[in-house]
């Protein structure tokens, strides 16, 4: 079944479909929780289920690299160290960080892409809750509610975070 929501995501009425979406979606706040995944397939194959204790948030993050503030001493604007300062971590990286902040009851499982346009990317974060008793009840899930995997998100051990961490 999912192999057709591929081919269909190929489909030219289904890009005019997403164009439409990102004009709403960049009216909304920059982190909002939704119910159900846009990308069914892809939230599966990282672990989503619908039942209860899983919480999904759709985030808006802004492209490029940052610009840091201009310091106040007078030097050479070259050596200001203003512009092209990039970050060390990737933007879907970024993105998990931000939603946890923004829910700290939840344990980040793992994250996807779904659009992007000239000044942002929206990106699908899957969350769980470690205390409902669904979670904690479910043999497949309950590894996430030891203290083990507390905020797993700021240091790395998503799938995105692994990706951006150094390799020594």
């Amino acid at each position: 079944m999912y192999k057709y929501f591929k081919k269909l995501r190929k489909n030219l009425e289904y890009k005019k479909i997403i164009k439409e979406r990102l004009i709403s979606w960049r009216k909304e706040p920059v982190i909002i929780r939704i119910e159900k995944p846009t990308k069914l397939d892809r939230a599966h194959s990282l672990g989503y289920k619908a039942k209860q204790g899983f919480v999904l948030a759709r985030i808006r993050i802004g492209k490029g690299s940052s610009k840091r503030e201009k310091p106040s001493g007078g030097r050479k604007p070259k050596h200001a160290g203003l512009t092209k300062m990039t970050p060390k971590m990737n933007l879907q990286h970024i993105a998990e960080i931000r939603v946890a902040k923004r829910f700290p009851n939840l344990e980040v499982l793992n994250s996807y892409y779904i659009a992007e346009d000239g000044k942002h990317k929206w990106f699908e974060v899957i969350l769980i809750d470690p205390n409902h008793s669904c979670i904690k009840n479910d043999p497949k899930l309950n590894w996430i509610c030891k203290p083990a995997h507390r905020k797993r998100v700021f240091r790395g051990l998503t799938s995105a975070g692994k990706k951006s961490r150094v390799k020594s």
